[in-house]
């Protein structure tokens, strides 16, 4: 009878140090399932982009549009060929909510003209940086990619400098000054400030940031060197709005040797394009 009164006075014990041990667990320490980040600290996600979808680009750019950028293509004399000219070529994409994009080419008696026009919606993966913030770190990559030239002086672009080059005297008498700064011996750039007749680009149409498009934007402009065929130009205009990045790449080649596309007339048209699609994603 005293070893069963035992046995019982120390299953009795082992109840009691259980139960401490129980209390003292909840009384203050942390468990295993505990969070100390929960209490006040957590940061918040990062908001969404504005943008979900994206337009379809072959269905962005009107026929008057297209008319002003590929002139040839009223020259065209099938009707079914210009309804398919007007279309344009969806390029190949994965996922249309993402990234997508359209080609135009129309060749006429005088040029070769290209249109692509393409738009990504930009997605943060990482909850602490939003859409709108990874959009801006993609385009500022792109802008520094097309390695802008240093903005030129305010007397440059106003025109105080360039008004030395007076388009009424002789273009051998006014030497033109380059992207550079150095005043070069071409005629042509004096004579014909869009560069229509010259390889050289008026400080005005350089490769610039853009203003009031978009949230931000820039212009590229560049002249191919090739001496056998015609002169190519490309003109590039890139934007963002909020978590969408919108490229145009508007390109012509003539079909004279000689001849230099006008890079006054190309800028003003692809720069009217974006802003068209600047306030359709707007709306």
């Amino acid at each position: 009878m005293q070893r069963k009164a035992y046995v019982s006075g120390v299953a009795a014990l082992l109840a009691v140090l259980l139960a401490g041990c129980t209390g003292s667990s909840d009384s203050g320490g942390t468990t295993d399932d505990s969070n100390p980040g929960d209490s006040g600290t957590a940061t918040a996600a990062a908001e969404p982009g504005r943008y979900r979808t994206l337009p379809d680009p072959c269905d962005a750019v009107g026929e008057e549009t297209l008319d002003s950028l590929l002139p040839g293509i009223r020259e065209l004399p099938d009707e079914e060929q210009r309804e398919k000219a007007y279309e344009g070529t969806p390029t190949l994409t994965f996922d249309t909510d993402r990234k997508v994009g359209c080609r135009w080419k129309v060749e006429s008696a005088d040029a070769t003209d290209h249109l692509f026009v393409d738009f990504e919606r930009v997605v943060s993966y990482d909850g602490a940086v939003s859409d709108d913030s990874k959009a801006q770190e993609l385009f500022a990559s792109r802008q520094e990619a097309a390695d802008l030239p240093e903005p030129t002086s305010s007397e440059t672009v106003s025109g105080e400098v360039t008004s030395a080059a007076d388009p009424s005297d002789s273009p051998s008498s006014s030497p033109s000054t380059s992207a550079s700064g150095s005043a070069t011996a071409s005629p042509s750039s004096s004579a014909s400030p869009s560069g229509s007749t010259g390889g050289t680009t008026p400080a005005e149409l350089q490769p610039r940031v853009l203003e009031d498009l978009g949230d931000e934007a820039f212009l590229d402009d560049e002249l191919s060197s090739s001496g056998s065929t015609a002169q190519q130009r490309t003109v590039t205009v890139v934007f963002r709005t909020s978590n969408v990045i919108v490229r145009i790449e508007y390109e012509e080649q003539p079909a004279t040797v000689g001849t230099v596309p006008d890079s006054e007339e190309m800028q003003d048209r692809a720069q009217k394009l974006a802003a068209q699609l600047a306030d359709a994603l707007a709306e």
